[in-house]
């Protein structure tokens, strides 16, 4: 077992720090250096920072967007489209529907998708407040924003079933070949994605 190089307190840093998606050990060790360098102008504000968000941050009750209120920014602006309902696994989905600019709808968050070999079913999602908000607010079209993964797809065929005799059109995003992407590159899934889902130029 390596021993410590720091004391306690550091190497608690690095560890939660080695929780973080896309850090492992060296990298989270790297990531502590910089900050500890930086004490005065990084480690100070990000700690406030993360302080004070922590006891701000919630939930939306609405769509399980996160803010800091409830109902969130986007459930309660009167320019969103109240037709239009996203549906996404996870809330850096919709982060990332919303960095594109694309649309001005409202969301959904499931809170991740079916997927028995991790235990998640149908129970675990926020199924039952989707089928609520269709029914209640007069949604007209629903775009399923799921992954192109097994569970993903999955999870849109449940969904479907679930809204088939709601009076909603259920849409899902097209698949296939990226802007900028060579064929050459690209794998026989998304080769065939985007074939079956051609368009007339």
């Amino acid at each position: 077992m390596p021993r410590a190089v720091a004391g306690p307190e550091i190497e608690r840093l690095i560890q939660l720090l080695a929780r973080l998606p896309g850090l492992g050990p060296r990298s989270a060790r790297r990531v502590a250096l910089h900050l500890i360098k930086k004490r005065e102008g990084l480690m100070a504000p990000l700690a406030a920072a993360l302080t004070d968000a922590l006891g701000k941050i919630v939930e939306c009750r609405t769509c399980g967007n996160v803010d800091v209120r409830d109902p969130c920014s986007i459930c309660t602006d009167p320019t969103r489209d109240r037709q239009v309902l996203v549906v996404v696994a996870d809330v850096s989905d919709l982060w990332a529907l919303e960095r594109a600019g694309v649309l001005n709808a409202r969301y959904h968050v499931l809170g991740g998708v079916l997927s028995p070999l991790d235990g998640v079913g149908p129970e675990d999602l926020n199924l039952a407040r989707l089928v609520d908000r269709v029914h209640q607010d007069g949604v007209g079209e629903v775009i399923l924003a799921l992954g192109a993964t097994v569970d993903g797809q999955t999870t849109a065929h449940y969904v479907t079933d679930l809204l088939r005799d709601l009076p909603v059109k259920i849409t899902r995003l097209a698949q296939g070949v990226p802007v900028g992407g060579e064929l050459d590159y690209l794998d026989e899934g998304t080769l065939s994605a985007a074939i079956r889902a051609r368009t007339r130029m």
